[in-house]
């Protein structure tokens, strides 16, 4: 009777095992398969795509099943080869617009790129600076006595060009049918800047090519930022101005002061980039603006840790949802633990750049934002090339710093996603291990704690350290899995393939446009506001002037004029600054450009900057004048803005990256301005040579900041 009892027993709980086994598959909805050329599965009423072309259901095709078991069942059926393979990510190109007008109808615009001449990367070029969207350039004029000197220095541009020849071939293609068939590459950063549709189609063409293969395994398009009005976009940092919505830079998203908005403008961006097929982000900094010099302060959020906390939390819930999901876009939150403390501003992109030091002892204050990235579930984390100067750590650069990456960000921060190097450390910013052989590094970058490594397409060193048995194979095998569960869990197993036509109407439709629109607003801040000059009154003539330079040394010799009369605001715009009440001069430097650095000392003061700073004061001494600067560093304006000119200057205004029609709504009052500055702006450039690297302007002390941080009025 006992053994009766226990037998029935057993029965009964395997009845109970196998329903509660069988109800939890079957909760999950039937997803929609996008597929082209794999045959359906169908078992119990349910479809399931047959991607490793064998006729029956494997685990890993099993959506109904957890991102960890799929997951697990893939990696065992990968070779050594596909794993090392899926561990690399790097650039991969498109035929593109240009390549495709020039094949006289041969190649579409959309096709996979299989090698050849440069390609289209749009307008964010290195050097390529542009004016932010909608500023004056559509109505030149001829320049009222314009000063035309050389805007940079020749050896700027010249050590421009030896960068680019250094660092061009990070960002270089090896033909996508060789990197999938033969690299087994399924990791991809797009540069490109195309519409809509070309993207997604381009997108649907390479995962087609993607199933094809004897796996099935999807791709993962990531990309840089694409939504922000910016003024120094660079390979590598930022796509520039494109089809997408635009809203301010992420210095203009932190001024805002609007958590509730910043998590709008991630939610849109995310759908924009899901309807076109990017999934995953190369963004957002959490470094802190810190050192003043630094050529990526634009990127960063400010330099107060705990509002950059807030606002990395907002973006990247906004991108992923509470957790990564079929709508989601994986985001890799860079550059650990913080790049904003360079040693006297310069960029470990370089050898002169690559120490991180922290003469105010404020190495933990860095963490605070990743830690917030990490409780909000970020992807992946990234870390820079610096190695950390004077700390506890071995001085090497983050990428190979087991202190940092294991036993700091994994062990101690709990963070549990990718590791994703940054692009080129392997073979270019070596930092620290420069005496180490390529396998090696391989090997200190893998015990480290890297999961993926950026810039490199072709796996044949990484399979001769694998082979070589130089590295234990759970840590590659480790590195896989998490790789493989961020496509699963983003649903690209199941539908990897969007809808151009979709995608064409939702890319900045009218509803996203009018959201950005608010926020290009919101971004600017007004700093000085003299007997209350602004707004400006009805009828008031305006001579409106934006000053850029470029890097080119002859300057056009058209200025950038608004001469636009149209009734949208109750005021006249005109030509001359004879014929005004009042000048608006908008301000825009140029300079410190991340692939220009020659080493040599970094001034933030304007003349340094590209701009013509006695042009400037000419104009600002004859009529009232309003000054608006826009800043992608806390530049250093007391060549313009001092005892002998401040009289005549009515008002100061920030911008970070902004339109011409959103300063002319808060110029003329048709905007309340509510914008705080992210981040302290140096009296001078002593002031920028006595701050400590690692310590927050507004802590500096006394003296050190003309405009504070946080600051910003209002007009009410």
């Amino acid at each position: 009777m006992k053994n009766t009892f226990s037998i029935l027993t057993i029965i009964l709980l395997v009845i109970v095992g196998f329903s509660s086994c069988t109800s939890s598959k079957e909760k999950k909805p039937q997803p929609v398969l996008g597929y082209r050329s794999v045959n359906i599965i169908e078992k119990h009423g349910l479809k399931f795509k047959d991607l490793n072309k064998n006729g029956k259901l494997d685990k890993y095709e099993d959506w109904r099943l957890s991102a960890d078991e799929r997951s697990k069942d893939l990696l065992s059926k990968m070779s050594v080869e596909e794993k090392a393979g899926f561990m690399l990510i790097n650039s991969l190109n498109m035929v593109g617009s240009r390549r495709a007008e020039a094949s006289d109808n041969k190649l579409s615009a959309s096709d996979l790129d299989e090698g050849g001449p440069s390609q289209n990367f749009g307008n964010a070029g290195p050097g390529q600076n542009r004016l932010p969207e909608g500023a004056p350039d559509r109505n030149r004029q001829a320049a009222p006595d314009r000063n035309r000197q050389p805007a940079r220095d020749a050896n700027r541009g010249d050590a421009q060009a030896r960068n680019m020849q250094r660092f061009g071939g990070m960002y270089s293609s090896a033909g996508t049918s060789k990197m999938v068939k033969e690299f087994h590459n399924r990791h991809f950063i797009l540069r490109a800047n195309e519409s809509a549709r070309i993207t997604a189609e381009w997108a649907n063409k390479l995962q087609e090519l993607c199933e094809s293969e004897p796996l099935g395994i999807p791709a993962i398009i990531a990309s840089n930022p694409r939504n922000h009005i910016t003024t120094n976009a660079e390979i590598g940092t930022s796509v520039g101005s494109t089809v997408f919505s635009k809203w301010p830079g992420e210095l203009g998203l932190s001024a805002m002061r609007d958590l509730v908005l910043t998590r709008e403008f991630a939610d849109i961006a995310r759908q924009e980039w899901s309807a076109v097929g990017l999934r995953k982000g190369y963004m957002y900094m959490a470094d802190l603006s810190t050192e003043p010099r630094w050529s990526r302060i634009n990127g960063t959020f400010g330099e107060n840790a705990e509002w950059v906390a807030k606002m990395i939390t907002e973006v990247v819930l906004g991108f992923q949802g509470d957790s990564l999901n079929p709508n989601s876009v994986a985001l890799t939150t860079k550059h650990f633990p913080g790049g904003g403390s360079g040693e006297k501003g310069q960029d470990s992109h370089f050898d002169w750049g690559k120490k991180e030091i922290y003469p105010g002892g404020m190495f933990k204050n860095n963490l605070i934002p990743f830690q917030a990235a990490i409780k909000a579930g970020t992807s992946a984390i990234m870390p820079y090339y610096s190695l950390p100067s004077g700390t506890e750590y071995e001085e090497v650069g983050y990428a190979f710093n087991k202190g940092v990456i294991n036993d700091l960000l994994r062990t101690q921060l709990g963070f549990k996603g990718i590791i994703n190097s940054d692009t080129g450390p392997i073979d270019r910013m070596f930092w620290g291990v420069e005496s180490l052989t390529i396998p090696e590094r391989y090997k200190k970058a893998l015990e480290a704690g890297v999961n993926i490594f950026s810039g490199i397409s072709d796996p044949k060193v990484l399979l001769d350290v694998i082979n070589s048995k130089m590295v234990d194979m759970s840590l590659i095998d480790n590195s896989v899995t998490l790789l493989l569960k961020e496509k699963f869990e983003l649903g690209l197993f199941e539908n990897p393939y969007v809808d151009p036509d979709a995608a064409e109407k939702i890319v900045n439709n009218a509803k996203f446009k009018e959201r950005a629109d608010l926020a290009l607003r919101k971004s600017i801040v007004l700093l000085r506001n003299e007997n209350n000059t602004l707004p400006v009154a009805s009828k008031t003539k305006i001579y409106f002037e934006s000053l850029q330079r470029n890097a080119r040394a002859q300057q056009p010799e058209a200025a950038d004029i608004y001469a636009i009369n149209d009734n949208k605001y109750p005021v006249e715009f005109v030509n001359k600054p004879a014929d005004a009440d009042i000048i608006l001069l908008w301000v825009i430097p140029t300079g410190n450009s991340l692939f220009g650095s020659t080493g040599a000392p970094i001034s933030l003061s304007l003349s340094k900057c590209s701009v013509d700073v006695d042009y400037i004061n000419k104009l600002s001494s004859k009529k009232p004048t309003i000054l608006v600067i826009n800043y992608t560093n806390p530049w250093v304006i007391d060549e313009i803005y001092n005892d002998r000119t401040r009289a005549n200057i009515k008002g100061v205004l920030a911008t970070f990256g902004t339109t011409a029609d959103a300063l002319l709504d808060v110029i003329t009052g048709k905007f309340n301005p509510t914008g705080k500055m992210p981040f302290s702006t140096p009296v001078s450039d002593a002031a920028v040579e006595n701050q400590k690297e690692d310590v927050p302007g507004y802590m500096e002390g006394e003296g050190y900041a003309l405009f504070n941080y946080d600051e910003g009025l209002t007009y009410r």
